[in-house]
């Protein structure tokens, strides 16, 4: 099993757009093709105007297999342009957990 964590730092002053948008155009196509997402949040200490996402796949290829069907539906990047200029910075990492983790 595996993570992907995305975090994105939005532009200041746009977090609720950013959130309005994403949940009602990209999250419905991504929950189609990718399942429910495992988390997500945002900051409310520290470095503000983040959204973190995460998202569950059992290795790299199904990660690769979901994505490459989610890339290729066309309300992709009609969902893209709806955030164009919203993002200043994306980071994304696949986590694994330990061996002690409890989640595996």
């Amino acid at each position: 099993m595996i993570i992907e964590e995305r975090d994105y730092r939005i532009r200041a002053g746009y977090l609720s757009e950013f959130l309005d948008k994403y949940r009602e155009l990209g999250l419905p196509v991504q929950q189609e093709h990718l399942g429910d997402p495992h988390a997500f949040f945002t900051s409310e200490i520290g470095e503000l105007n983040h959204v973190v996402s995460m998202w569950r796949y059992a290795d790299l290829a199904e990660r690769a297999s979901k994505r490459s069907r989610m890339l290729s539906d066309p309300r992709w990047p009609g969902y893209l342009n709806s955030i164009k200029g919203l993002i200043d910075v994306q980071n994304i990492r696949i986590l694994s957990p330990t061996a002690f983790s409890p989640l595996k």
